[in-house]
């Protein structure tokens, strides 16, 4: 049997995808690759091919019309065979050695019809061009190699959240949960990483170093000032993923789960409204108006919550001096944690 299934959506990457193909390939006959080729105009289609004619057992190949990230991963899950499903960017990479590790336990979770819905590991920022790798772990909030329920979680520190690099989801899981991203869409792996998650009911965090996630390229939707070209993108993606659970119903089943929930919306708001306020247009003013307004109508306790209760009621300061302790306080934290 297959028990990961990795999802590589892939535009133009003929310089960078075999750093990360070629990672996968040491799960062996134990994973499937699925390359999505999404209509490039480059080698990512001929490389994807000849990775499938040398290992037929392990590598598919989609090539299809280009859709974005969102088709690439949909794509993906329609076809996925494996006990688990992950996605990994082909700018990215996977650490062999804790690959190895995590297949081992899943092997055994599978000997005793154990099957956690979701397994989380650690990530690492990769400033591979600048030499420097920050580990990113979630030791504090999860018991470690334990199988356990939301109920266990402890705080998460301001600095951690559940990101898709560190989300390995059951097949099953996701499909119950009905996730299909938007097409010719940025920044939906916020989606991926959040609407699945109130389905999960059993959980298990491996402390491993696992993903390689790539920090560097000028053209990456992290990038500052290319997060700023696509701020439409990001503001929809966080109404969309504001929207995307009945929090007050969650709250009386999983609380933490909630307040998680809730959390990760405050940082998506202001991370929208933060590069609202770096373009700086009167344009972009009303945009940042518009999106606690949006809220606001839709759901009026979760404004109140962000506006009152979390980080994101600090990017929204009235006049000048508050929109400049704003930025202030955004570049001290983009320093220390060096996220783009």
């Amino acid at each position: 049997m297959k028990y990961i299934t990795f999802t590589v959506p892939c535009y133009n990457s003929e310089s960078y995808m075999e750093r990360c193909i070629d990672t996968l390939l040491a799960g062996d006959e134990l994973v499937e690759i699925i390359i999505v080729d999404d209509g490039s105009t480059d080698r990512t289609g001929e490389i994807a091919d000849n990775y499938a004619r040398n290992y037929p057992e392990i590598v598919k190949v989609i090539h299809q019309e280009n859709g974005g990230h969102g088709a690439g991963v949909n794509a993906g899950l329609k076809v996925a065979t494996g006990r688990y499903f992950k996605v990994v960017d082909s700018d990215d990479w996977l650490d062999t050695d804790a690959l190895d590790k995590l297949l081992a336990q899943l092997i055994r979770w599978e000997k005793s019809n154990r099957h956690p819905d979701l397994v989380i590991a650690n990530y690492l920022y990769d400033h591979l061009y600048e030499h420097t790798v920050k580990p990113m772990a979630y030791r504090n909030v999860f018991p470690a190699d334990k199988i356990c329920t939301w109920k266990d979680i402890r705080a998460f520190r301001p600095s951690q959240y559940l990101v898709m690099h560190a989300l390995w989801y059951r097949t099953e899981v996701l499909r119950a949960s009905g996730v299909k991203l938007p097409r010719h869409t940025f920044y939906v792996d916020n989606i991926f990483a959040n609407q699945p998650l109130p389905y999960v009911k059993t959980l298990c965090y491996l402390d491993l170093d696992l993903y390689h996630y790539f920090l560097g390229r000028e053209d990456q939707s992290v990038n500052e000032q290319v997060l700023m070209k696509r701020i439409d993108q990001q503001i929809r993606v966080t109404k969309l993923v504001a929207m995307g659970t009945d929090l007050e119903k969650l709250k009386r089943t999983q609380p933490k789960l909630a307040r998680y929930l809730t959390r990760n919306i405050s940082i998506m708001m202001s991370i929208s409204c933060i590069h609202l306020l770096l373009i700086g247009t009167e344009e972009a003013r009303q945009k940042r108006e518009s999106l606690w307004q949006y809220i606001r109508s839709h759901n009026e306790k979760l404004y109140h919550d962000l506006k009152y209760k979390t980080l994101s009621g600090m990017t929204n300061l009235p006049g000048k001096v508050g929109d400049a302790l704003t930025l202030l306080g955004y570049r001290a934290a983009r320093k220390i944690y060096q996220f783009n």
